[in-house]
């Protein structure tokens, strides 16, 4: 099991010094909302993306991957009625599949909640259907960058459209693909009703990464879930991937709970 820190919570701080910081505090890997690098990933030339890649190299980090996908630019839709914003849709996660294999990362997380099912109109059962259609017309370019896409079921504050992991299992046996998997986040699965650690066993299939919070939105450590039965499962499991911590709330500098969050998770082990 190794640890990353998902990179948009330093806000402005500058790429190399948000890599020296979880380098020197010990991660093993730093996850990307790729809004955080530009308006629009296909402006970043090949040049810069060594550069990115090879900065968190030297702070001995690995990138795992993106999330928050599709944060921007705006108008994207895996749902929507119209044709066209779903064509671009998919034409943009081609695009960002293209950016995490440049950057060394094997995985996209697909949260984007403002992005999916009927926000843009559709009823549920076109919104399911489009969105099956929209991940489908992306499988080639993820089997020939190495890249899957895990889906991130979100609770019913959040988004109308796959709130629970089973209801991301059913999506991810739909379009049916390797490289379309499943990712568990705590936060998120704290507004279901079956415990943690029974979620994480019976999705052990489909699990191919994993977000750690709190309920609280804040980092692990920071609120009042246990995390030492959550890690015990994931190892019963035989999890080998990354943990990546993805807070929303900060009472601390980014730098100081970064560092907080990776001792407690170490402790919990």
């Amino acid at each position: 099991m190794h640890f990353a820190f998902c990179n948009e919570g330093f806000g402005e701080t500058p790429w190399r010094r948000v890599c020296e910081v979880l380098g020197e505090a010990g991660y093993d890997g730093v996850e990307i909302a790729p809004y955080t690098l530009a308006e629009e990933v296909h402006q970043l030339s090949a040049a810069e993306r060594s550069e990115i890649r090879r900065t968190a190299e030297e702070a001995g980090l690995q990138i795992v991957g993106l999330h928050w996908l599709l944060a921007s630019p705006e108008g994207m839709h895996i749902a929507h009625p119209d044709p066209a914003v779903r064509l671009r849709t998919a034409d943009y996660l081609r695009h960002l599949a293209d950016l995490c294999a440049d950057l060394g990362g094997r995985v996209m997380v697909f949260g984007s909640p403002k992005q999916r099912g009927r926000s843009a109109g559709a009823s549920g059962e076109e919104a399911w259907r489009w969105a099956v259609e929209t991940f489908r017309a992306v499988l080639p370019t993820l089997a020939e960058r190495r890249v899957t896409i895990c889906f991130e079921p979100l609770g019913p504050q959040e988004t109308d459209f796959v709130n629970t992991a089973a209801e991301a299992s059913r999506l991810i046996a739909e379009v049916n693909d390797e490289r379309f998997r499943l990712l568990l986040d705590v936060k998120a699965m704290c507004a279901e009703t079956i415990p943690i650690p029974d979620l994480i066993r019976s999705h052990r299939e489909a699990l191919a990464h994993f977000h750690a919070n709190d309920v609280n939105r804040q980092a692990p450590g920071f609120g009042e879930v246990d995390f030492r039965p959550i890690l015990a499962a994931l190892r019963e499991i035989g999890y080998q991937g990354f943990v990546s911590v993805e807070p929303f709330a900060f009472p601390l500098d980014a730098a100081a709970v970064a560092g907080r969050a990776l001792a407690y998770l170490r402790e919990c082990l």
